[in-house]
């Protein structure tokens, strides 16, 4: 299976280990990507770990950070839409289709 991750949801990634790194320290930010890719090679493993979610969507919460993985699969991959902040605009990736 083959990990995608969608230009949106890759600057989400980034956008949130700067503000990690910039607001506390730069291990933070670090901890936050390493904790991203600890999320995503899960999921690679086993798909369906994260709960469904909406519209055929699935999301696996990050451990330690206020965020979610949001993700659509399908035989040939798995597809990162959003990783969105719990509080932050609820919803705002939902008409992402790919």
């Amino acid at each position: 299976m083959k990990l995608v991750i969608a230009p949106a949801a890759l600057s989400e990634l980034q956008d949130a280990a700067v503000f990690y790194s910039l607001k506390a320290n730069a291990k933070l930010g670090l901890k936050f990507v390493a904790e991203f890719e600890r999320a995503a090679n899960l999921l690679l493993a086993n798909p369906l770990l994260g709960t469904e979610f909406r519209n055929n969507r699935r999301r696996y919460i990050l451990r330690r950070f206020p965020f979610g993985i949001i993700y659509q699969v399908t035989p040939e991959e798995l597809r990162i839409l959003a990783v969105a902040h719990h509080m932050r605009r609820p919803g705002y990736w939902i008409h992402r289709k790919q």
